[in-house]
């Protein structure tokens, strides 16, 4: 399986709402690593890396979030995998 790294950038009601922690279950639950944080224009974002098709699962579930978050929109892009992480958790 080829292995790629995702940047996300979650638009919408997506902070104060457990976002980040909701996205360290996911990406935990199909074995990637990497970072998630919120920034200063109110978006979430997200970089992830592992197996491409795990990536776009977590892409299709970033579009939909968690139960008190409105997503409006994902930016995303994709690059070569890198190997830069051993875990995935929340950063600042």
């Amino acid at each position: 399986m080829p292995k790629a790294r995702l940047h996300a950038m979650v638009h919408g009601r997506v902070q104060g709402v457990g976002f980040r922690y909701w996205v360290v279950e996911q990406a935990q639950r199909l074995d990637l690593t990497g970072w998630v944080r919120n920034r200063p224009g109110r978006e979430v974002e997200v970089l992830a890396e592992g197996e491409r098709v795990d990536l776009e699962q977590l892409l299709e579930r970033l579009k939909d979030g968690p139960l008190m978050a409105r997503v409006t929109d994902v930016d995303a892009d994709w690059s070569e995998y890198r190997g830069d992480f051993d875990r995935f958790g929340v950063t600042w």
